[in-house]
C-alpha cells in the first residue's frame, strides 16, 4: 500500500467519556500509520494535551496487547480551555510547531464539535465515534455500546439471582443521560419487567405500578426494573415502588463499571477497522469527517453533516417488548403489521 499524498506525521487522541475499544482503534492506527510509512503521536488528555503538547511517539511496540484492554492509554479529559477560540488556535499552533499534518480523534459528538473547530484551522481532522451511549446520530453502531450491554447484563443477571431467592424487585440506573439505547438492550436481553427511558413518556401508577401488579397476579414474585439515568433518579423509582406495592425493593447504580472492562469482539474488530479506515483517508487527502457504520458498512461523512444527524430510539423494539413482556396481544400484532 502506497501512501497519495505527502503525510509524513499523524497524531491520534481519545477525548470525552472513556468506552472498551478505544485502545483497539489506537492500535488500528499506529499500526496502519506504520504500514504507510507515516510517524504516529499520541496525544495524552485529549484536546488539554493537545494545547500544551503532552505527545508521546507510538510504534508497534508501545501497542502490543492493547486491544484487549478496557480504558485508553493515551487518557482521556474534557477541556474548557479548547472551547474558546484562542485554545482551538493553540493546539493548531501546537501541531504545526510538532508538523503534525492530521489527527484521528476518538470519542462522541462533542469530541466531534471540538475536531471541526480545529479543521478551521487547517489541520485535517478524521472522527471515530465512541461512547457506551450509541447515541451519535449519523452511526449505527458506536465503539464501547457492545461491551458496556454485556457488562451490565451481567450484573443485572447476578442481581437477579438474589432478587429471585428473596422475591424481591430490583431497580438498576443504567447510563444514558439523553439516550435510552443501552436500557432498551439490557432491559431486553435480562427480561426486566419495566425500562424507563427518556425517550419515552410513562405515567407511574400505570406504567410502573400497574405493571408490577399484573405480573404478581400472573405468578411472578420478583421484578427487575431497568432506568436509564437520564429518565429518572433510580433511588426515586424504588422508593415510590416500595410506598405503592409493598414489595421490598432495592436499588443498585451500575454507575461507572458500565465503561471499564475488557472490550467484547464486536468492539475490538469495529474499533481496529475504524482505525484503518481513518488513516487512510487521511492519507487519501481527507480533511475533515466523520467514520460511520451504516449497517456492516463503513462510510465517512463531513463533520458538518455528521453532527447535524440524530439518532431515532427504536420504538418499535420497545413496542415489542412491552407486548412480550406482558403478553398483550393487540400491542404485539399493531408491532408486527408495522414491520
Amino acid at each position: 500500500m502506497s501512501k497519495t499524498t505527502t503525510l509524513n506525521r499523524i497524531g491520534v487522541l481519545t477525548s470525552g467519556g472513556d468506552a472498551p475499544g478505544m485502545n483497539a482503534a489506537i492500535r488500528g492506527v499506529v499500526r496502519t500509520a506504520s504500514c504507510l510509512g507515516i510517524d504516529c503521536v499520541g496525544i495524552k488528555h485529549g484536546y488539554a494535551g493537545l494545547i500544551r503538547g503532552d505527545f508521546i511517539n507510538l510504534d508497534l511496540a508501545q501497542i502490543k496487547g492493547i486491544t484487549g484492554r478496557g480504558g485508553t492509554m493515551l487518557y482521556t479529559a474534557r477541556s474548557s480551555e479548547f472551547n474558546t477560540p484562542e485554545g482551538v488556535k493553540q493546539a493548531a499552533d501546537t501541531c504545526n510547531h510538532m508538523g503534525i499534518q492530521g489527527i484521528v480523534v476518538i470519542g462522541g459528538d462533542g469530541t466531534f464539535r471540538g475536531a471541526m473547530d480545529l479543521t478551521q484551522h487547517g489541520i485535517s481532522v478524521i472522527g471515530i465515534p465512541c461512547t457506551i451511549d450509541n447515541d451519535i446520530g449519523c452511526t449505527t453502531y458506536t465503539i464501547g455500546f457492545d461491551t458496556a450491554c454485556n457488562t451490565a447484563v451481567d450484573a443485572v443477571d447476578r442481581l437477579n439471582d438474589t432478587m429471585q431467592s428473596h422475591e424481591r424487585c430490583s431497580v438498576v440506573e443504567v447510563m444514558g443521560r439523553r439516550a435510552g439505547h443501552l436500557a432498551l438492550g439490557v432491559g431486553i436481553a435480562t427480561g426486566a419487567t419495566i425500562i424507563l427511558v427518556p425517550e419515552v413518556e410513562y405515567d407511574f401508577e400505570k406504567d410502573v405500578v400497574e405493571r408490577i401488579r399484573v405480573a404478581r397476579l400472573a405468578g411472578r414474585n420478583n421484578f427487575t426494573v431497568i432506568v436509564a439515568e437520564g429518565a429518572e433518579p433510580g433511588l426515586g423509582v424504588a422508593e415510590k415502588i416500595s410506598e405503592s406495592t409493598g414489595i421490598d425493593t432495592r436499588f443498585t447504580a451500575l454507575g461507572h463499571i458500565q465503561r471499564g472492562g475488557s472490550p467484547h469482539v464486536r468492539d475490538r474488530v469495529v474499533g481496529t477497522s475504524m482505525g484503518f479506515k481513518a488513516v487512510t483517508l487521511l492519507a487519501a487527502g481527507r480533511k475533515s469527517c466523520v467514520i460511520a457504520m451504516r449497517g456492516d458498512r463503513f462510510i465517512d461523512l463531513d463533520f458538518r453533516e455528521a453532527l447535524a444527524l440524530t439518532k431515532e430510539f427504536d420504538y418499535e423494539m420497545y413496542k415489542s417488548f412491552s407486548a412480550l413482556t406482558f403478553l398483550d396481544k393487540n400491542t404485539l400484532l399493531k408491532s408486527f403489521k408495522s414491520t
